[in-house]
């Protein structure tokens, strides 16, 4: 099906960056989709424009009770110069998984996905070529009406920005070091843990911030009653080799069903390594690397596709983990899937959508 979405071109385009010194999410591209939500006329209007501020109403309910969700998916550009993109339904029907729980109209995943593939053409110059780059696409749905009481909006926005990025993490592949953190909570089963909104990632600011200050890249977060199983990384999914079997916690409702995740345990599968999803303790974890037998530890995520753990703080116990290297199974995993993203590898899972 073939939407019909109109398209404003900047008469002011930007600059490109180097793609050799890109951060993450600091520059943005030329353009960006709108798309407005009525209630009694549903969702209309999708257009592209060029990018900009937003006007808004300082009682716009967003800014008040935090009504909004988010994604996050990446576009590639392969050697021959076709444009991908990663499993980008995918990430369109989370975002009505988290449009439930915030009490938000579905958006038409179809539609979702036509406006970023349409979004990246018209924007496929900022899409850097330099090895570990990619263009990030970031869609968002807030509500916009002008009104200060707690209820769902009648009204909203979906909006797509394209930022060109580097690495997430200065690390890069290299091993990054985590902090289990024991203190504060993140998210229960019942709230809103395992949906993509920005009140999961205030709740997490100040126990990233502390790690940070002792020297940490992330924060591991614990479940919030008991604080001892193993939920998820502040920006990724979790994974532990224990013996020669990979074990990532279950979605109980409290984490992101990230897709990432997915792929990577699709792809482990595939390649005949056993994958259990279940509860996993921190004191588990402790325990296999006394035996010797925690081989690996890494978290999946769009942002750092692959991130190794290296080291692990809980309770002032530190562990190193494969001698805070990268192990094979970590590198198989990223190796793969970036070669999937980057056209570099043959695709067997039909996971890679093309721009035309």
């Amino acid at each position: 099906m073939s939407y019909q979405i109109s398209i404003q071109k900047t008469q002011n385009p930007k600059s490109k960056p180097d793609q050799n010194k890109l951060g993450f999410g600091q520059i943005f591209t030329d353009h960006m989709f709108i798309m407005d939500y009525t209630e009694g006329k549903g969702w209309h209007d999708p257009r592209i424009v060029p990018y900009g501020p937003l006007s808004m109403d300082p009682s716009t309910m967003v800014f008040h009770y935090g009504q909004a969700v988010f994604e996050g998916l990446k576009a590639y550009k392969t050697p021959e110069g076709k444009i991908l993109l990663f499993r980008p339904r995918k990430n369109m029907e989370r975002i009505n998984i988290s449009n439930d729980r915030l009490c938000i109209p579905h958006i038409d995943v179809d539609l979702a996905v036509e406006a970023c593939k349409t979004l990246v053409s018209v924007d496929k110059d900022w899409i850097p070529e330099a090895e570990g780059t990619s263009l990030y696409i970031r869609p968002f749905i807030i509500s916009t009406d002008p009104f200060l009481g707690v209820k769902p909006s009648s009204t909203y926005k979906f909006i797509i920005i394209l930022s060109p990025v580097g690495a997430y993490y200065k690390e890069g592949i290299n091993p990054v070091k985590i902090y289990v953190e024991t203190n504060y909570v993140r998210a229960v089963k019942g709230g809103i843990g395992y949906s993509k909104t920005p009140g999961n990632y205030a709740a997490s600011l100040i126990a990233q911030v502390e790690a940070k200050e002792k020297g940490y890249t992330q924060v591991l977060w614990l479940d919030g009653v008991e604080k001892k199983y193993i939920e998820e990384v502040g920006t990724m999914n979790v994974f532990f080799k224990i013996n020669d079997e990979v074990i990532t916690p279950s979605l109980e409702g409290s984490i992101l069903a990230g897709i990432t995740r997915q792929s990577t345990i699709e792809l482990l599968r595939a390649s005949g390594i056993k994958v259990t999803e279940r509860r996993i303790t921190i004191q588990e974890i402790y325990d296999a690397h006394a035996a010797g037998t925690l081989k690996e530890a890494f978290g999946t995520g769009t942002a750092a596709v692959i991130s190794p753990i290296g080291e692990l703080s809980w309770n002032d116990n530190v562990i190193k983990i494969n001698d805070g290297k990268i192990g094979e199974t970590s590198m198989m995993v990223y190796d793969t899937i970036t070669g999937i993203q980057s056209g570099k590898k043959e695709d067997t899972f039909g996971w890679v959508v093309e721009v035309k």
